[in-house]
């Protein structure tokens, strides 16, 4: 994967992510109580509802810091580095996510 192939495609995941935020901004808001709706069953239910909206948002604005960290390594021309050692980054590990920061070995060692 060239710089330029990552960089359309960090940018179009970011795209992607903005939109799903967008979209599930209604999900994460506050459970209000509806008085059409049958009690404390339905009131839960719109409680785990919005906890599943609000840990997907929390795991979107996590890969939204990788990308944008992705996106500043190559716009520096560090890109396809590994962080910790400094070694180039496999290709098929970029391939299947432009936004990783390390190679696998400083990978598997830091987890």
């Amino acid at each position: 994967m060239t710089e330029e192939e990552a960089l359309a495609a960090l940018q179009s995941r970011l795209a992607q992510l903005e939109e799903e935020d967008r979209i599930s901004a209604e999900s994460r808001g506050p459970v209000t109580l509806q008085q059409d709706s049958v009690g404390r069953l339905s009131r839960m239910d719109a409680m785990q509802q919005q906890a599943m909206a609000l840990a997907s948002a929390k795991r979107r604005e996590a890969e939204k810091g990788r990308i944008k960290a992705a996106l500043k390594r190559v716009d520096e021309g560090e890109w396809g580095y590994c962080l910790t050692c400094g070694e180039e980054i496999a290709a098929a590990r970029l391939e299947n996510d432009p936004s990783v920061s390390q190679c696998i070995g400083c990978a598997g060692k830091a987890a």
